[in-house]
């Protein structure tokens, strides 16, 4: 669930990346709507051939967003900002201002592609090592460039004037920044960056839940005929029409309701994706005590079990404080905001009965969940579905 609707919500982030990048570079105005189905089927092209966006071709695009992105970063810092640079954003007042949780909780939501690392672990040739060193540089380097590259645009429009300009125009307030401080021809090519940098982490998203659906067909929790194969590329292709079926539906429905695709498709549909994540971490974060604790006390220490202990904490904070502030990332009624958030729980709640019901009922196949994930690859899947992220 957590992540088809992060994969179904950003086709409305490619859609308006999309449909700006056309207008401004050849003049069309396409409705989004056909722009998303277009991604749609495009995407399960790619994931029937068994094309795999992997790590090489991701790192690519990261490093050339990053790059565009610096580059506006350090051509505001030399170039001077609207009003001098200042150091308002990280001071006490503006920490406490309101909206900071709602802030927070979309920062989190940034960060949960770092579990990647530990899925490469069986490619790694120094895993004890390189995994956890990985992970680390993962997310001080991302708190360190997101820190400067959202603070440098803060300072393009003034620490004054900067939450008008976001309010204004929330999808082009960067666009506007780095065309007015390194050039029109940056703005462009950024927006081309997003749109191919999304379609391939769409791509990525596809396979990996196409694996996800695999390995639980493989497992006897899913029927069977999610996986099946396809005769010539050897990809899961069932389960990969039914996901793309389902966005389309989903897609089609905002469509149909005049819905805008950024504020509401996008919003509202990766607002259970991204707290499901905040759960599913949480329970990890617990399931690692509870291992040391219970399953095998030998390999446990006092700062593994402390560790598994304060990031339960942590995450329990950042999943309370993202869903206390939702309608502040929504702009919806408390009503909406009860059935965006309460998809979650009715999804644990639906998946805890079907495995009640397995080990009573179905004992070896309850046995078996999970134990085939790594025996079986199915061809075309990307290895990371949080890689994406």
């Amino acid at each position: 669930m957590s992540y088809n609707a992060i994969r179904i919500g950003v086709y409305g982030l490619l859609a308006v990346q999309t449909r700006a990048t056309l207008a401004d570079l050849f003049g069309l105005t396409v409705p989004w709507p056909v722009i998303a189905l277009v991604a749609i089927v495009l995407v399960i092209l790619g994931g029937w051939t068994g094309i795999d966006v992997g790590a090489k071709v991701l790192g690519v695009l990261l490093v050339l967003e990053t790059g565009i992105l610096l580059l506006l970063a350090f051509a505001v810092v030399f170039q001077g900002d609207a009003s001098g640079l200042d150091g308002t954003s990280f001071t006490a007042d503006a920490v406490s201002s309101p909206g900071m949780g709602a802030a927070l909780g979309f920062a989190f939501a940034a960060f949960v592609g770092f579990a990647s690392t530990a899925i490469y672990r069986r490619e790694a040739r120094d895993p004890a090592r390189t995994v956890p060193r990985a992970t680390y540089v993962a997310i001080v380097g991302m708190a360190v460039t997101y820190c400067f590259i959202v603070w440098s645009v803060v300072q393009a429009f003034g620490s004054d004037q900067a939450q008008a300009a976001a309010g204004e125009d929330p999808v082009g307030m960067f666009f506007t920044a780095i065309a007015t401080y390194v050039g029109p021809w940056a703005a462009t090519l950024m927006s081309v960056l997003i749109v191919t940098s999304v379609y391939a982490a769409q791509l990525a998203f596809h396979n990996a839940i196409n694996r996800y659906a695999f390995a639980l067909a493989e497992d006897g929790v899913l029927p069977g005929w999610f996986g099946t194969t396809h005769p010539r590329f050897g990809s899961p292709y069932r389960a990969g029409l039914v996901q793309s079926l389902l966005a389309a539906a989903v897609v089609l429905g905002f469509a149909v309701a005049g819905a805008d695709p950024y504020t509401r498709l996008l919003l509202w549909v990766n607002t259970p994706g991204a707290t499901g994540i905040f759960v599913l971490m949480l329970l990890t974060a617990l399931a690692t005590v509870v291992y040391f604790l219970r399953r095998n006390p030998a390999a446990g220490t006092r700062v593994t079990v402390a560790a598994g202990v304060v990031s339960c904490v942590l995450l329990a904070i950042a999943l309370y404080v993202s869903v206390d502030n939702v309608e502040l990332i929504t702009a919806s009624s408390p009503a909406v905001n009860t059935v965006l958030v309460g998809i979650v729980p009715l999804t644990l709640l639906v998946g805890f009965g079907l495995a009640t019901w397995l080990r009573r009922r179905r004992p070896a196949t309850f046995a078996r969940i999970g134990e085939g994930q790594d025996a079986v690859e199915p061809a075309g899947v990307a290895a990371s579905p949080a890689g994406a992220a």
